[in-house]
């Protein structure tokens, strides 16, 4: 389980135009994702333009937070001298588009009880003015 106050600085992004929604939408609690307006198809990773339609009117657009595992893995490797493991880095396909998928760590779950497919919902770890998205289980279904 990766503790969220374990006190390890978390290696964070350098952020542009493109990306500043997604790191910034947790100060809200939104996790944004880019949506075109055009054919209402999500583009992750972030650019200004609809790889479907090819539209340019994509702008960030609040989800529900809430997906389900693809795919993870369990890392056991201590790359930092206070860093915990084992903890848990998944692919999360989100609920309203499942070919969108944020690879992200599983927290508030022992690791050896995540599963493809287990569904989860999101939440966010402030670190230097960026909110990192992470996951937990969506006990709630």
């Amino acid at each position: 389980m990766l503790d969220l106050d374990q006190g390890v600085p978390r290696p964070l992004p350098a952020t542009n135009a493109d990306t500043q929604a997604y790191w910034t939408g947790g100060e809200r609690g939104e996790l944004l994702i880019f949506r075109c307006a055009d054919c209402e198809y999500y583009v992750h990773p972030p650019v200004a333009f609809c790889p479907k339609c090819e539209s340019r009117k994509v702008a960030p657009s609040a989800t529900s937070g809430k997906g389900v595992i693809t795919s993870f893995t369990v890392n056991h490797k201590q790359w930092l001298p206070s860093l915990k493991v084992p903890y848990v880095v998944a692919l999360v396909s989100i609920a309203e588009q499942e070919d969108v998928r944020l690879v992200s760590n599983i927290v508030h779950c022992e690791v050896d009880a995540v599963y493809i497919g287990m569904p989860v919902k999101v939440l966010f770890e402030e670190n230097e003015d960026l909110w990192v998205p992470l996951f937990e289980p969506d006990v709630a279904l």
